[in-house]
């Protein structure tokens, strides 16, 4: 048995004749519900709302109601796709962005009321193709506003990892990268290409990985370390780790991971002296000023503290 939407339908035929009455209607409706929001400009949504019907109209002239899948339906589906990207980077939900396609049902039925209301069998028909129709082009709008919310938050969380691992100048030849939070392969891949990124820019010879905000360490936070300092020795940068707390070098001894050619120091100071004495650096305090003050890197051998 056929359905419905199979038979020969004459809401093309009303799309068209009645476009004007269509789309006036239309607007009313989503002032009504609130689908365009107020991020929307009123000029904005209207043409939006009217190159759509006017697409739709055409499409259905030319193919099958039923089955939007066809190439005759191909500048609504950009239309539409267009619609979903504006407002999911606007900030409109999913079901407002919805029901900017579905509030047309509310305009449809209706009409066809007024046209079919002397032949019930006809109004069924046409009620269920315009449904039909409706929803078909909904669930296309709410598919690609997932696609574009997905491109969004995406986008969002790149931006947030290459924010989370920054890479710090600290001294003309060195650089620190302080890590805090989960160090995953991905988050370690940002890391490795803004270190060696910093690398060439500054031509720093020794890098300080700082791990005092990475809450665990294990097999593979371990392998990820080995990976980035691997990389930054092929740049000819030297790397130190720092922040290997107690349990954390507990740890690392229990599960059995190799650092042994890697340089670690427990704080950030420590790794920070290290590299300027690697440097012909060291530290010492300004005349006047108390020694458990902070003091200026210079020289070695003009008045430098020998256990910097």
């Amino acid at each position: 048995m056929n359905s419905p939407t199979d038979t020969k339908t004459r809401i093309p035929e009303l799309l068209k004749r009645d476009q004007s009455a269509i789309l006036q209607d239309w607007a009313r409706q989503q002032r009504l519900e609130g689908t365009r929001g107020e991020k929307v400009p009123e000029a904005e949504w209207r043409e939006q709302s009217r190159a759509l019907l006017e697409a739709i109209a055409a499409a259905a002239q030319s193919g099958r109601i039923d089955d939007v899948t066809g190439p005759e339906w191909n500048a609504v589906r950009d239309m539409l796709s267009e619609v979903a990207q504006a407002r999911a980077k606007a900030g409109f939900t999913q079901s407002q962005t919805a029901r900017f396609v579905f509030s047309l049902k509310q305009t449809l039925f209706p009409l066809l009321q007024r046209e079919f209301q002397s032949d019930l069998k006809s109004l069924t028909e046409e009620t269920w193709a315009a449904s039909t129709l409706i929803d078909n082009l909904g669930l296309m709008t709410t598919e690609a506003y997932l696609k574009a919310r997905e491109a969004v938050v995406t986008r969002q969380q790149q931006e947030l990892l290459e924010l989370s691992t920054p890479v710090v100048k600290l001294w003309d030849g060195i650089v620190a990268v302080p890590l805090i939070g989960t160090l995953d392969s991905q988050r370690t891949q940002i890391v490795m290409e803004s270190l060696l990124q910093q690398v060439v820019d500054t031509g720093a010879s020794i890098a300080i990985i700082d791990i005092t905000g990475v809450p665990t360490v294990d097999t593979l936070v371990a392998q990820h370390l080995l990976k980035t300092v691997a990389a930054a020795r092929l740049m000819g940068t030297d790397c130190i780790i720092s922040g290997i707390r107690p349990q954390i070098a507990a740890t690392i001894v229990h599960l059995g991971v190799d650092l042994g050619s890697v340089i670690t120091k427990a704080t950030l100071a420590d790794a920070f002296r290290l590299a300027l004495r690697r440097l012909g650096l060291g530290v010492r305090a300004l005349p006047g000023n108390s020694p458990a003050k902070e003091g200026s890197p210079v020289k070695e051998g003009h008045g430098t503290d020998s256990n910097s």
